[in-house]
């Protein structure tokens, strides 16, 4: 396998985005496997799930603006369940296929068997924020 010089260097973006991260906020989220979401649903916790993928921009500004707010209010992390699904191994899986999720950096919060809300590729405090709320 060759590594092009663009995807070396969005590689190595992405990780130093990652590590820039307070440690609090990636310790946050779990990693996705089959049953995790629905097994917290049934259990009656609300769950936020971030659908991102390691080289996307956008994904990496979501995580800046989603621990900056969980650092701000810890009633988020007391509130909810945030589970992360990789969307290059899971984009085609049920996980996205059955909430159609159009894309990665989609962010969805659900309770029970319902949708409360979700971000589709933005990174707006206020609009993530306001996601995060209807969570608490």
């Amino acid at each position: 396998m060759t590594i092009n010089r663009r995807s070396l260097v969005l590689g190595t973006a992405a990780v130093a985005a990652l590590a820039a991260l307070p440690a609090s906020a990636a310790s946050q989220f779990v990693d996705y496997k089959p049953g995790v979401i629905e097994n917290a649903l049934s259990s009656g916790k609300t769950v936020f799930v971030d659908y991102s993928a390691w080289w996307c921009t956008t994904c990496m500004a979501q995580k800046r603006v989603i621990a900056r707010l969980v650092e701000q209010n810890p009633d988020y992390a007391k509130s909810m369940l945030f589970v992360r699904v990789d969307w290059d191994e899971f984009g085609d899986q049920p996980v996205a296929r059955d909430r159609n999720i159009p894309r990665r950096s989609t962010l969805l919060v659900l309770r029970g068997n319902k949708e409360l809300g979700r971000v589709v590729a933005g990174t707006s405090e206020a609009d993530i924020k306001a996601l995060l709320d209807k969570g608490v």
